[in-house]
């Protein structure tokens, strides 16, 4: 059963099930939750999502939306939003176990994108920091 958790472990959950769909978001709301340009997501039927230790925090984001925290050390969890997607819970795919098995398939969001988001792939990379060899 693919599983899941918070950077410090307070907070674990799994789900079974197939994934619903996949992508990264770019809204300004993902952005500013998150502290970063994008967050991928997986939805899974809220059904066959389950916190198997600790209790999140809570925090409404917007009038339809609820996002599921660890509150002691920050990281997100999972979006709720019965209006837009319903009966599903959509997952920060990076909190997975796993997260490589369940590659984004679209961008969503991109209304919101950062401008220099464009142009990402065209800065040098490093498998490391530099310096830091």
């Amino acid at each position: 059963m693919p599983s899941g958790r918070c950077h410090c472990g307070a907070i674990a959950y799994s789900f079974q099930g197939g994934v619903r769909h996949s992508s990264v978001c770019h809204c300004e709301d993902c952005r500013r939750c998150a502290g970063s340009a994008g967050v991928a997501w997986i939805g899974v039927a809220a059904d066959d999502f389950a916190i198997e230790q600790g209790e999140p925090k809570r925090y409404r984001s917007s009038a339809d939306a609820e996002r599921l925290f660890c509150g002691a050390c920050g990281t997100g969890i999972a979006y709720i939003n019965e209006n837009m997607l319903p009966g599903m819970v959509d997952i920060q795919t990076a909190t997975l176990d796993d997260a490589a098995a369940y590659p984004p398939d679209k961008h969503v969001q991109m209304a919101d994108a950062l401008p220099w988001e464009a142009t990402l792939h065209e800065l040098p990379r490093f498998d490391r920091f530099p310096g830091q060899d």
